[in-house]
């Protein structure tokens, strides 16, 4: 609404209150076009100023102006003792009395030299500071560090290698702010919030130096079966790892499988640091090194922030900070030991989603069950918490004469079974159809086409259209595409594809087809596969002795022909267009 459009707005209405009708026609003309004019106005102002100046934050935020779209929930600050109980709340697994680092009875080792941190590298890892993160307790923001980089590198260098000497980590370092994130719209108990750690950055840059130095010391081969936290692993990897096990084991007679979605109770706040530490040193870590990570687990001061009001500092032990830049990969070298005993079982992890898939011959279940009480006794000693609530069994049985299955029991709790679960954000059913997964897919997309009209009715340019297009409607209609769109029905791949011509016409521009983004990223992902021997999937893409072409892999079921593994070799077979 302009000054021009008033003032045309005014003509009108005194044209209409003259009661002469050409000037009232003439009036609502002008209106009209007074209307258009600053529409056009507008939309150039919007394009100028989300386009020109090549700035894609601004940009997403004028796009998240105009749609309203994933707008951050502002958790109520009303209630004063909220701080407090969540604190308490997400020290739950603190046991009373537990370890201190003067209770531990051990010092740093003398034998090996420690770990040493470079000045270039501090350097480095300064002047990487994501300005714009919020800043720790220490209140220091990443703006100043990074400015100051050049003058901080030798005394921070100089305090990380003291430190690391020392295998003590300062406190004012270990301290966090737990800033508590709902993990629902609609929030009814303390254990709808997820704790983040907010820590200070001075210290997030002493964590990504030492990260290097565990890695390294890491065997490649260690624990291949965990997918998260690793370069070239992926969801998609658990996913057809788990699904072409499974396929594989129902090509044989009389056979069928019993897949275990363990949930875990805030798996990160359950680490026992000693456990860790031990298993560590196992692993050939640096010993001192080894000190350094139990110092930085042990006795961390912590507090919640809701809004202005912080609670209480507590002390802790247990678990690692969720935010921490280590934390992802303590856990995982806490669960490397977490194998399958029998070779027809298999755990699968992503991170703490753990799945243990149980291939089983006949009716024969011992091995399985017994599988399930040698990961259930390994939860108790290392301190994770089963969520037997949570935790869902699938059976995947296409024998036409099936008995009725003996439920399993973890806690003294009957596991419920389901007949179809979200597993690490895909739908699987237990007839291994897609459709439910199509349908969630298909839902979620034409609600959010919804913004991409608002954007349209906003008079945006097709590119930003088009982005915003790519990063929140596609992105979800090909979620983990390679490893479910080949064995979708016909009838769910035009549905994927109806929402692909929507979004067409909203915009006004060809998009790329649901079954050229299968194509193109099967084939992006077996490369990258073929390319990486320490996949555990690598060892399916076989050349023939010509060097030229892969060896086909057998299939006896149209299940197994398409998924992933053997549609991505005849990918790599076919003849390059």
């Amino acid at each position: 609404m302009t000054a021009e459009v008033r003032q045309l707005l005014k003509a009108r209405d005194a044209a209409y209150s003259g009661g002469d009708k050409a000037a009232l026609c003439s009036a609502r003309s002008a209106l009209s076009r007074g209307i258009r004019a600053a529409k056009r106005r507008h939309a150039g102002i919007i394009k100028e100023n989300l386009c020109s100046t090549g700035n894609n934050r601004q940009m997403w935020q004028g796009v998240q102006q105009i749609t309203q779209y994933k707008t951050r929930q502002r958790i109520e600050d009303s209630d004063v003792s909220l701080p407090d109980r969540l604190n308490d709340f997400f020290a739950r697994f603190e046991a009373p009395g537990g370890p201190t680092r003067g209770g531990t009875g051990l010092s740093p080792p003398s034998g090996q030299p420690p770990v040493a941190i470079s000045p270039a590298d501090t350097r480095r890892t300064l002047a990487k500071i994501n300005p714009r993160k919020a800043a720790g307790p220490d209140n220091v923001p990443g703006r100043a560090l990074q400015a100051c980089a050049d003058e901080l590198t030798d005394v921070l260098t100089d305090i990380f290698n003291i430190s690391l000497c020392q295998a003590t980590v300062p406190r004012c370092f270990k301290t966090s702010i737990i800033v508590p994130v709902a993990k629902k719209s609609v929030v009814s108990c303390l254990n709808d919030y997820r704790p983040v750690a907010l820590t200070p950055i001075v210290m997030k840059c002493f964590e990504r130096l030492i990260k290097p130095h565990i890695t390294s010391s890491l065997p490649a081969s260690l624990d291949p079966h965990q997918y998260a936290y690793r370069s070239n692993r992926s969801t998609e990897d658990a996913i057809s790892t788990t699904l072409h096990t499974v396929l594989t084991h129902l090509e044989q007679r009389d056979t069928y499988a019993r897949i275990l979605y363990v949930d875990f109770s805030s798996a990160f706040n359950t680490i026992l640091p000693q456990r860790l530490m031990d298993k560590l040193l196992l692993l050939g870590l640096n010993p001192t090194l080894c000190h350094w990570i139990l110092d930085f687990l042990l006795e961390r001061p912590q507090s919640v922030r809701v809004g202005k009001k912080i609670s209480k500092s507590i002390t802790l032990s247990t678990g690692s900070p969720q935010g921490c830049v280590l934390s992802p990969l303590l856990y995982t070298l806490l669960t490397h030991d977490c194998v399958p005993r029998h070779k027809n079982n298999m755990i699968v992890k992503f991170a703490d989603d753990t799945t243990v898939v149980g291939l089983i011959h006949g009716n024969e279940e011992s091995y399985y069950r017994e599988e399930v009480n040698l990961f259930e006794r390994w939860c108790r000693d290392n301190n994770l918490v089963l969520n037997a609530e949570k935790t869902k069994e699938m059976i995947v049985d296409f024998r036409r004469s099936k008995p009725k299955h003996t439920p399993l029991c973890i806690s003294n709790r009957e596991v419920e079974k389901v007949e179809n679960i979200k597993f690490l954000g895909v739908q699987i059913s237990d007839n291994l159809s897609w459709s439910k997964n199509t349908t969630g897919l298909v839902k979620r997309a034409q609600q959010r086409l919804y913004f991409l009209r608002k954007l349209h009715q906003a008079s945006l340019p097709p590119s930003i259209l088009t982005t915003f297009y790519r990063g929140a409607v596609e992105s979800v209609l090909t979620y983990a595409i390679s490893t479910w769109f080949s064995s979708c029905s016909a009838a769910d791949k035009k549905a994927l594809q109806r929402v692909v011509r929507s979004a067409e016409k909203v915009i006004g521009a060809s998009l790329p087809s649901v079954q050229d983004i299968f194509q193109s990223r099967c084939r992006n992902r077996a490369q990258k596969i073929v390319r990486d021997p320490s996949h555990p999937l690598n060892n399916f893409f076989k050349l023939l002795p010509s060097k030229k072409r892969y060896r086909s892999l057998r299939c006896s079921t149209t299940r197994l022909r398409n998924s992933f593994l053997p549609q991505a070799v005849r990918m790599l077979n076919a003849p390059a267009s």
